[in-house]
């Protein structure tokens, strides 16, 4: 399979390496590239494909072992967790164990994900997450916010705004079809809730637009203001 060494690396918010492949020293003390992963591309030089356990320790995360799912069941009082969580097709995790930490205090917390709209319709590979999510939220009876980052979309993609929020409206459907508890959960837009002039000004000025988004979203921060404001998280 192709391999690429050169492909640039990034940083996550927690300052783990994205982007960068795995390496290894071979028989001769070279360097060999073994596997690279992304959130768009997936190359390994294995037959036997990504090694998990390095790419669960690139990425700063922890495997979910058999005694946090015992834990897991312990605390959120369920005889059996979900079968994508059972099965392994969600294999690690950042601070689960904080969570439930919060559960046993009694200490409150949200759950937040989302979605880029660059499709008129979800495919399975979007709403794993989303079901995975319902069942959370359904387990830990909390509430849930959900962004639709549909500027970066814009951005990113040959896609005018009318266009841009039309997939995000059919996509906001469709995880409304879901079922989530319509009490509390909260949708919104990033070009609506944030403003369109604000967001695609910023965009178009940056020389490295990620990382001016990122620090824009942690200065007005929508969803930590959502929920601290008690008429929303009231409505939640």
């Amino acid at each position: 399979m192709k391999t690429d060494s050169t492909m640039a690396s990034e940083t996550d918010a927690l300052g783990t390496s994205i982007g960068k492949p795995l390496v290894a020293a071979d028989q001769n003390g070279q360097n060999a590239v073994e596997d690279f992963v992304d959130p768009w591309n997936v190359h390994t030089s294995s037959m036997k494909g990504v090694d998990y356990d390095k790419l669960i320790k690139k990425f700063g995360c922890s495997a979910i072992d058999d005694s946090l799912i015992e834990r897991f069941k312990r605390v959120a009082k369920v005889e059996e967790v979900h079968p994508l969580l059972r099965r392994g097709v969600f294999f690690s995790h950042r601070d689960l164990h904080v969570i439930l930490d919060c559960v046993e205090k009694g200490q409150k917390f949200y759950l937040y994900t989302g979605r880029g709209p660059s499709s008129d319709a979800m495919h399975l590979g979007h709403l794993i997450p989303f079901l995975f999510t319902k069942w959370l939220q359904e387990v830990f009876d909390v509430p849930l916010i959900i962004q639709i980052t549909d500027g970066d979309k814009y951005y990113w993609k040959d896609l005018n705004l009318k266009e841009v929020k039309e997939m995000a409206v059919k996509n906001i459907k469709g995880i409304i079809a879901i079922g989530f508890h319509p009490d509390k959960t909260f949708i919104f837009r990033n070009l609506e809730y944030m403003g369109n002039v604000l967001v695609l000004f910023v965009w178009h000025m940056a020389l490295n637009p990620v990382s001016v988004f990122l620090s824009l979203v942690n200065l007005l921060n929508p969803v930590s203001f959502a929920v601290k404001n008690q008429e929303m998280t009231k409505n939640v």
